[in-house]
């Protein structure tokens, strides 16, 4: 396995441009999931590393090789990437062995053993060999094209949105059996996705792309805990964003004074929350917030809960599945923990927190 290195990459359909000076770095043995709307240049940056298009400028290194770029275009079968598209590629006339080793020498095709092997790394049973694609569930689909990817031991393994087809409970099942092959083989890998919590519960990093840019490039924990904008926010969780005045280190917003995360200068700023960061009870709380419930989405393991605040505004609380308020109850409302606090500027725009990567 290798590490990847793309650098100022660049790229424009006709006049349209898609990626404008794209650097991101993939360390060697991790996965960088690639996150952002449609539209904002994922699937093309993942089509020029693996060289299926060219770019107009800018480099891609596998380790230390130059594939793409400063004149030198290795063609896509010579670059040693595995590729698993969205829809697994199977072929339908090949059995589950023929197309696990497909890509392999002809010696190594006759070796059932390596077969074996790479069905069990996925999670799949030894006996589902000789078997059609089309015998396969979809999920069973998606871990065969892993195995066809990871059989010729590539330096890189680039997933397009491998899960989106398949139904909520067997994309779970999927992914976590894809992330412990991945972990197993010791794969350098890069994940297409536009679903937040597949990015977060299953990346070491976490790129985020908006309009051809990658404007930020962190492990998932921070991505969610210290966006750099508040449309990264927006775009990685549910958000409570708030309008308020800071005076030291303490945010004045509709939902009371506020703890501010860092240090923070005095003046106007907005204020990012998690719902989850709301805390909800019976009202009659002396000096407690006091809010009215709107709507309450239930989901099981937990709970939404939209609330209307004094000023008007409305914010979502996330809570516990049990012991839930009714629509029009009073409840107090109390914060736990920080908010993160952005300035705001003299035309009213919020101030990213951190330079663009």
């Amino acid at each position: 396995m290798s590490s990847l290195t793309v650098q100022a990459l660049t790229k424009a359909f006709g006049t349209t441009p898609v990626l404008t000076g794209v650097d991101l770095h993939v360390p060697e043995g991790s996965l960088t999931a690639l996150l952002g709307a449609s539209g904002c240049g994922k699937t093309t940056l993942l089509r020029l590393i693996a060289g299926f298009d060219d770019p107009d400028a800018g480099t891609v290194a596998l380790g230390d090789r130059i594939v793409a770029g400063e004149g030198r275009a290795v063609a896509a079968r010579r670059r040693g990437i595995g590729f698993v598209p969205q829809e697994g590629g199977l072929f339908p006339h090949l059995t589950v062995a023929g197309n696990i080793s497909f890509g392999l020498p002809r010696r190594q095709r006759r070796d059932g053993g390596r077969v074996r092997d790479l069905l069990e790394l996925v999670g799949l049973d030894a006996s589902l060999a000789d078997r059609s694609p089309h015998q396969l569930s979809g999920g069973q689909q998606q871990r065969v094209a892993l195995a066809r990817a990871l059989a010729p031991a590539p330096s890189l393994v680039l997933l397009d949105e491998p899960f989106s087809s398949l139904d909520a409970g067997l994309r779970e099942e999927t992914r976590q059996a894809v992330s412990a092959a991945l972990v197993a083989s010791g794969a350098t890998a890069v994940l297409v996705t536009h679903d937040q919590a597949e990015a977060l519960s299953m990346a070491d990093q976490v790129a985020v792309l908006r309009s051809g840019r990658l404007v930020q490039l962190t492990d998932p924990r921070t991505l969610y805990r210290s966006p750099r904008d508040l449309d990264v926010a927006a775009f990685v969780g549910e958000a409570v964003v708030l309008d308020a005045d800071v005076r030291g280190g303490t945010a004045h917003c509709a939902l009371g004074a506020v703890r501010c995360d860092g240090d923070v200068a005095d003046g106007p700023a907005r204020v990012l929350l998690r719902p989850e960061q709301l805390r909800l009870a019976p009202s009659g709380q002396a000096g407690a917030l006091v809010a009215r419930v709107h709507g309450v989405d239930f989901y099981g393991h937990d709970s939404r809960v939209r609330l209307v605040l004094s000023d008007g505004a409305t914010v979502n609380a996330r809570v516990d599945g049990a012991d839930l308020p009714a629509v029009g109850d009073d409840v107090a409302v109390t914060v736990r923990g920080t908010a993160l606090a952005f300035p705001v500027d003299a035309a009213g725009r919020s101030v990213p927190l951190q330079p663009s990567v």
